[in-house]
This record gives C-alpha cells, sequence and structure tokens, in this order.
C-alpha cells in the first residue's frame, strides 16, 4: 500500500494519540469523519496500522531492569530459537540481525535476580542457544514509538 499525505497526517494524529476520535483528526485535516474512518480501516486491513496500544512505563508498572542482549545460535536453528523466545515472559523485542550476534532482545525484569532466573532458567535453555552477553541499561535517556511520518 502506498501512503499519501493525508494517510501519513492521519498516523502522525493516532501516533500521537491514539485515542483521538477521527472527528477531531478530520478537523485538524480538514476532512470528513467518514473519509477518515475509511482510510484508517483501509490502513488497518493493508497492515499499516497494526493496532492500538498503551505506552506503559516499565519500570511504574514494576520493571526496574532491562537488559539488552545479544544471542549466538547454531546455525540453521534460528528460526526455533524465534519461536521459542516469543513466549518468554519480558522479552519485549526480538530483532534478526547480521554482525557478531544472531539476535538483539530488549528485556524487562523485575530486578537482577529476576533477571538473572530469565537469563540462565528461560534465555540459556532456547533450543540452538550457543552464548550470549547482556546488557544493562542504566537509563533510558530517549525512547520513541512514533516513525518520522
Amino acid at each position: 500500500m502506498e501512503l499519501d499525505e493525508t494517510d501519513r497526517e492521519i498516523l502522525r494524529a493516532l501516533q500521537a494519540d491514539a485515542r483521538k476520535p477521527f472527528s477531531e483528526i478530520a478537523r485538524e485535516i480538514e476532512m470528513s469523519s467518514a473519509t477518515v474512518h475509511d482510510r484508517v480501516n483501509r490502513m488497518e486491513e493493508a497492515g499499516v496500522i497494526r493496532g492500538y496500544h498503551a505506552d506503559v512505563d516499565p519500570k511504574a508498572a514494576g520493571f526496574g531492569t532491562s537488559a539488552v542482549v545479544g544471542l549466538r545460535v547454531e546455525q540453521g536453528r534460528e528460526q526455533d530459537a524465534l519461536d521459542r523466545l516469543a513466549d518468554i515472559d519480558g522479552v519485549q523485542e526480538i530483532h534478526l540481525t547480521t554482525g557478531e550476534w544472531d539476535i538483539i532482545l530488549r528485556v524487562y525484569a523485575e530486578d537482577t535476580d529476576t533477571l538473572r532466573e530469565l537469563m540462565f532458567e528461560e534465555i540459556a535453555d532456547v533450543d540452538g542457544f550457543a552464548r550470549s552477553q547482556t546488557m544493562v541499561v542504566l537509563a533510558t535517556e530517549y525512547e520513541s514509538h512514533e516513525l518520522p511520518l
């Protein structure tokens, strides 16, 4: 699906506030609510809009520790590892990458003891696991989930 400038305006508005009524978006971009609704439906059906989510602060929700984890897996076992990692509580992002690490994870845990359990009892038990490097995040200075449309 090719996005035009109107689609991008709608997406920018929804990224800023996914709860904003279509009528308000329509007013801002000088278009009818029905047209905004139709365009949003079209973008949902095409997979451009994957869902609507609350932006939850991990620390406020009890996850005081986060880490970035580089994983090396046995050649040919990447898909097995990816399938298992997606089922592990605390794994928030999974990226198949090039370079030193085959997979990069972003994980959240209550504390360092819980992180240790996650690493040694869950992630290290993944089929094809070869080795890992865990980098504890000391502070997140900037994070955005909005694409520069």
